[in-house]
């Protein structure tokens, strides 16, 4: 039987998928801490000075984490 995912595991499995679309603009994300069941990131590269990157942050990567990880309660700009 599968040993079940713990929340970090989830949450990286998640920005795994994600991270490519945010590549192909030249930019990235980095877990840099878990709270509790929210999630602390950094963009980087082209997202880090991104005049949209609260957006992406908040109505791409939070909006996809909570659809896959119902758990989630916030992504936290780091």
């Amino acid at each position: 039987m599968a040993q079940e995912q713990t929340f970090e595991q989830k949450v990286t499995e998640v920005l795994n998928e994600v991270r490519p679309m945010l590549q192909r603009d030249g930019g990235d994300c980095e877990i840099v801490a878990f709270e509790g069941k929210k999630v602390k990131l950094r963009l980087r590269g082209a997202c880090a000075g991104c005049p949209g990157a609260q957006m992406t942050l908040k109505m791409g990567i939070e909006r996809h984490l909570k659809q896959r990880v119902p758990d989630l309660e916030a992504v936290i700009p780091a």
